[in-house]
């Protein structure tokens, strides 16, 4: 958090979780081609920790299933979120996070593609500029303490 303990945003709207996803027995079969789809990437994200408040990126509606734009065919994957006020701080961070979540969990052939919501942030070009430069990803996961933040916000908690 920034300046201490103040929260940027102190009563955050907080929204209901959708259900999990039921598994079909074509997706349980590992004989079956099943390409990713919009779901599959909705569900890796939508438990990511928010830096500041003890909810997911889900609860507060950071990340929506909507927003999220997969084709296999392509091997590309495209997520829009959401900050919950137009000058979050914390904008870049998040951004991270979905990004090297799904860095970690998706085949290398995936492209990724991370921005900020058309028109929902203060800073949205600037921090779009950040998160689709490889060369700044890289160096920001090669900082020990932002990758330790990163790493907490993609830790599982207890519900």
């Amino acid at each position: 958090m920034s300046e201490g303990t103040r929260l940027e945003n102190a009563n955050p709207v907080i929204f209901q979780r959708s259900g999990d996803r039921v598994q079909t027995a074509s997706e349980e079969d590992e004989d079956v081609h099943d390409p990713i789809d919009d779901r599959e990437i909705f569900d890796l994200i939508r438990s990511i920790n928010d830096p500041e408040h003890p909810l997911s990126l889900e609860e507060l509606n950071v990340v929506e299933q909507v927003r999220v734009k997969v084709n296999d065919a392509e091997s590309t994957v495209g997520i829009e979120f959401t900050p919950t006020i137009p000058h979050c701080s914390m904008a870049t961070l998040i951004g991270l996070s979905i990004k090297v979540k799904l860095l970690r969990s998706l085949p290398d052939r995936f492209k990724i593609d991370v921005c900020i919501t058309p028109g929902t942030h203060a800073s949205e070009e600037a921090v779009n500029k950040q998160l689709a430069d490889k060369e700044r990803v890289a160096a920001a996961l090669e900082n020990a303490s932002l990758l330790e933040v990163v790493n907490q916000c993609l830790s599982t908690r207890s519900i």
